[in-house]
């Protein structure tokens, strides 16, 4: 029985928008898109050839020559993500603390630059007995919590979440559990990715689930529009600081909302499409609601899985109406039609979407929303922020293997 209230106290992100959280926030109500031509790499021979990626990053400036290059790029985006989250914070430093803080944060795929590069390396030389030493350290995982841990002294429960791009909630939920139980104080959780590589990319082509739509990138997301032909990939960190509601209010944090509940489930259907009739996240989203003990008419805003793909949008927008009813008023915007789909990371980022549009009362926009979709009928806030109160709001995430996630914040009250 979960006896103590979980309130964010920090945030931090490197994401395609900016990389801070403030930076983030402020591009996503303005409504600009992070979306563009694929630099990283030589995509010319790619149906897909745009990709939303994380700009103006330089690891051994940001982290230092010899640590960055222990890490693989989905570390480093956690690492510089953690270490803003935790100042925003203003986390104690006496040991005492730092031993009931722990970190849970999600990947899809994890290190998987590193695996590419140091495959490719071998394959050209030609001796894979000189693998780096660091190979399996880079790629694993937990390695960005075992960064975070490390660096910062935190012994608390430290692991990883890998649940394809449910990733970030699900290790979001872990976390509240840590510190709701007693287990932890505080808590580093959300969300790291890092996959804009060829063979990322080529695997996502090949399966014909992203945007073609390279001629005009920033138009190329556009969730729940009719037009829609696919995700666009993203990448990046989104970390946020849980704490124990009356450690935070004793030691006078600034608190920018509350954990009030989550619902999980599992659609039990397909390995990469969703149940048409969204009744798994049907589930996720009433166990949610249930947690939370709030009714649909108590949420104002949904930030929405919304990948912008055919079958993905029609299905969490009739799963949305189902629980909510026909004639529902909750608005509901996918700001992936911003920063693209950062899988793993989705959570994170959406979270950190999520938790200031209760902190600001502003609901981000769904851009590129031009043509209704008839399967599709709810408010997606259109092209353009909105000011509201916001309460209640919920953040989705959904992953192949049919994994639903859904976390409700509010306004501490």
């Amino acid at each position: 029985m979960n006896t103590r209230r979980v309130v964010i106290t920090g945030l931090g992100a490197v994401t395609p928008l900016g990389n801070s959280a403030p930076e983030f926030w402020r591009r996503l109500v303005a409504g600009e898109s992070g979306v563009g031509p694929i630099t990283v790499f030589d995509a010319s021979i790619f149906t897909t050839r745009i990709a939303a990626e994380v700009k103006d990053f330089n690891p051994d400036e940001l982290i230092g020559k010899k640590e960055a290059r222990r890490m693989d790029r989905f570390s480093q985006f956690a690492f510089v993500a953690a270490r803003e989250a935790i100042a925003d914070a203003q986390l104690p430093e006496d040991r005492e603390f730092k031993d009931r803080v722990g970190a849970v944060i999600g990947t899809g795929i994890g290190g998987i630059q590193t695996f590419w590069y140091e495959s490719l390396k071998a394959t050209q030389n030609g001796n894979w007995a000189k693998t780096s030493p660091f190979f399996i350290p880079m790629l694993m995982a937990n390695a960005a919590t075992a960064h975070i841990s490390m660096a910062y002294g935190f012994r608390g429960p430290i692991h990883s979440v890998a649940s394809a791009c449910a990733s970030a909630n699900d290790a979001i939920v872990t976390a509240y559990n840590f510190v709701a139980n007693g287990d932890a104080v505080a808590m580093l959780t959300g969300g790291s990715e890092a996959c804009i590589s060829p063979l990322a990319v080529g695997g996502f082509c090949t399966m014909k689930a992203m945007s073609t739509r390279n001629d005009d990138p920033t138009k190329a997301s556009r969730p729940f529009d009719k037009e829609r032909d696919g995700f666009v990939v993203g990448e990046g960190a989104g970390v946020f600081v849980f704490e124990e509601y009356e450690h935070a209010k004793a030691r006078g944090a600034k608190i920018y909302a509350e954990v009030l509940g989550y619902g999980q489930s599992a659609d039990a259907y397909n390995i990469v499409a969703p149940d048409p009739d969204g009744n798994g996240v049907s589930l996720a989203l009433s166990r949610a609601l249930a947690s939370a003990n709030v009714k649909p008419d108590d949420v104002q805003y949904i930030n929405a899985h919304g990948t912008s793909t055919p079958l993905g949008d029609t299905a969490e927008s009739q799963a949305i109406q189902k629980l909510f009813g026909a004639d529902t008023k909750v608005a509901v915007s996918s700001t992936k039609s911003m920063h693209g789909h950062a899988l793993g990371a989705a959570g994170g980022l959406e979270g950190i979407a999520t938790i200031m549009a209760v902190y600001d009362d502003t609901m981000p926009p769904t851009i590129n929303y031009e043509f209704p979709d008839p399967d599709c009928t709810l408010d997606y806030v259109p092209n353009v922020a909105r000011k509201a109160t916001v309460n209640v709001a919920l953040s989705n995430s959904f992953g192949f293997g049919g994994h639903n996630s859904v976390i409700v914040f509010g306004k501490v009250r």
